[in-house]
């Protein structure tokens, strides 16, 4: 399992050089969880919105990718302003991610019902890598001679976020500056050793059909491009019942089909579990039992803005 572990993060840290890596954390639920790659949408729930996510990729393949993230965003004011703090714990093999950023979005009435929103992102991430939980093919190797240990790199991120009552669109950079992952040697008789982390671009759009008083049905789509790496296209169907059962499915293009399902508690709280199947030789090859995805939102009402209904995005 070790050799299969370090076949999976050396893809990730040559995505620099062989177009093969997306080097950012996955989301299947990505339309709960929208902060995370889009900073105009803070404060864009009316409310604030506390959203914890779990997210373990290839269950049963030692050393899989697994995600731990937290977001909270809130309007402040008179709602034009929305402010926001995510963290995200990121692994994979021996390497562990943490990013930490702080959102800030104002908005635009441009309309009775539609809203042009405008965010920022600012902050960091710690990159840590113990090598030695790794099987070198060379154990000499000086590019694997030394862990890295708490490695700062900043994070400036933007986005719009537009929205109506039924539609929404929006596009993002989570994190706009390149930045390289590893050092060069410090042995002048070894080859310099640089991963670098690409700029991602997001792109979300949604609509909410009412089918019925009891039935909503809300078609959208992921898509996410990366240079040196396959544009990545998420296609997803969700349907709301009664204002409190969620199911859907989605297709990740040429990667994977997903199931989700979530269940409105109470007008304050939504819990919702995803299951990923891969449809690349990953799935059919390596042994492992897909990629699970659990989340909770918790969102805070006062006696003034206190939804009626949930939304649905």
């Amino acid at each position: 399992m070790k050799k299969i572990v370090g076949i999976v993060f050396i893809a990730w840290i040559m995505g620099s050089f062989t177009a093969e890596a997306q080097q950012d954390p996955q989301y299947t639920q990505y339309m709960y969880n929208t902060v995370a790659i889009n900073p105009a949408y803070a404060g864009n729930r009316g409310v604030t919105s506390i959203v914890g996510l779990h997210r373990s990729q290839w269950v049963g393949l030692e050393g899989a990718p697994r995600t731990q993230s937290l977001s909270i965003h809130s309007p402040v004011g008179e709602g034009k302003v929305g402010l926001g703090l995510s963290i995200v714990n990121d692994g994979l093999g021996p390497a562990e991610e943490t990013y930490i950023g702080i959102d800030f979005s104002y908005t635009v009435d441009m309309s009775d019902t539609g809203k042009l929103s405008f965010g920022l992102k600012g902050g960091g991430h710690i990159l840590d890598v113990d090598f030695t939980k790794l099987n070198l093919l060379n154990p000499n190797d000086p590019r694997f001679a030394q862990n890295i240990d708490n490695k700062f790199s900043p994070i400036i991120g933007a986005g719009v976020y537009y929205h109506t009552n039924n539609f929404y669109v929006g596009l993002s950079a989570p994190n706009l500056l390149q930045t390289d992952h590893f050092d060069e040697s410090n042995n002048s008789n070894a080859t310099s050793f640089i991963a670098e982390e690409r700029i991602h671009y997001y792109g979300i759009l949604g609509y909410t059909f009412d089918l019925s008083e009891n039935l909503k049905f809300k078609p959208s789509t992921l898509i996410k491009a990366v240079a040196g790496a396959p544009l990545q296209v998420d296609l997803t169907a969700n349907a709301l019942l009664y204002e409190k059962m969620h199911v859907g499915v989605a297709y990740r293009w040429s990667a994977a089909m997903s199931a989700m399902v979530g269940f409105q508690v109470s007008d304050s709280m939504l819990i919702g579990l995803a299951y990923d199947r891969e449809s690349t030789d990953l799935g059919d090859v390596l042994y492992n039992d897909g990629s699970f995805e659990v989340f909770l939102r918790f969102e805070l009402f006062n006696q003034y803005d206190r939804m009626l209904t949930p939304r649905f995005f």
